[in-house]
């Protein structure tokens, strides 16, 4: 099941359960986690992006080991809500994710979740090289917090 609606995905999980969260990048998938009661998301690794097969190995291994039930993926939006071709690219690993995991995923409107998670870690006196390595995850985690934030608020 994909859907954008945030009460279908919560429908699909009526026991709740940890989640992914992910940030694609044309290089790297930022990932990150949140509790199975929705209260708080946390970046996880950036994980490096290559062929579907290998993506899809490295994921498992998480979705395995974190007991994940279900998937929040950014959808890169443009500004005046159109979608452009990196956001089809992520409605192809959203059907990729929900077909390999059987696992319900969720498309997350991410403007301006990497400007938010850089000036985080400017805030934080992060310096640009250590910046550029976590940008990804960070983004992952506001990505999933709005997600979350939804989610467990009832605001749908």
């Amino acid at each position: 099941m994909i859907t954008e609606n945030a009460l279908d995905f919560a429908e699909a999980l009526p026991d709740g359960g940890a989640l992914l969260g992910l940030d694609l990048g044309t290089k790297t998938i930022g990932t990150a986690l949140c509790d199975a009661g929705w209260r708080f998301a946390t970046n996880g690794k950036t994980l490096p992006r290559g062929k579907w097969g290998r993506d899809k190995g490295a994921l498992e291994t998480l979705i395995k080991d974190r007991a994940i039930k279900g998937i929040v993926i950014g959808l890169p939006r443009n500004m005046d809500g159109s979608e452009g071709p990196r956001a089809q690219s992520s409605r192809g690993y959203a059907r990729n994710l929900s077909e390999a995991f059987d696992l319900p995923v969720m498309l997350w409107d991410e403007r301006w979740s990497t400007q938010s998670a850089e000036a985080a870690m400017i805030c934080q006196d992060m310096s640009r090289a250590k910046r550029a390595e976590a940008i990804d995850s960070h983004a992952a985690a506001i990505i999933l917090q709005g997600a979350i934030d939804r989610l467990a608020g009832g605001v749908i």
